[in-house]
């Protein structure tokens, strides 16, 4: 299972990229292969600020539907435009092209309850 050293994670199994006050989320290459074939992924929330742990969008496979959960606090900048025309990108690069949203960090401070790349692992076993 691939898990980059260079993110945190969250136990909803979230991945965020941090680069100074904005960061890139995403879902983990386990969520994807728990999930199953992404056919379709809904994001609506461009320009909203949004509290950690609400709701940004939901990610739809064969077998279900995921909410999708914000690691931390911010205003969502920008969706990834891919997603609408090629959801199935979240199953073949989920840490790649197949990221969900950018965002601008509300609260820096909430990024130390974040999971590092060792505890991740150990969650998922």
């Amino acid at each position: 299972m691939n898990v980059p050293e260079n993110l945190k994670y969250t136990e909803d199994h979230e991945w965020i990229k941090i680069d100074g006050d904005t960061a890139i989320i995403g879902v983990t290459e386990y969520a994807s292969q728990q999930l199953g074939d992404v056919v379709f992924v809904e994001i609506e929330t461009e320009g909203e600020t949004l509290a950690k742990g609400e709701t940004f969008g939901t990610i739809e496979a064969v077998k279900t539907v995921s909410d999708l959960f914000m690691p931390v606090g911010g205003e969502v900048l920008e969706i990834n435009p891919k997603l609408e025309e090629t959801p199935e990108i979240v199953n073949q690069d989920p840490y790649g092209d197949g990221w969900m949203v950018k965002i601008k960090i509300s609260d820096a401070s909430e990024l130390e309850a974040l999971l590092s790349p060792e505890v991740y692992k150990e969650t998922i076993g």
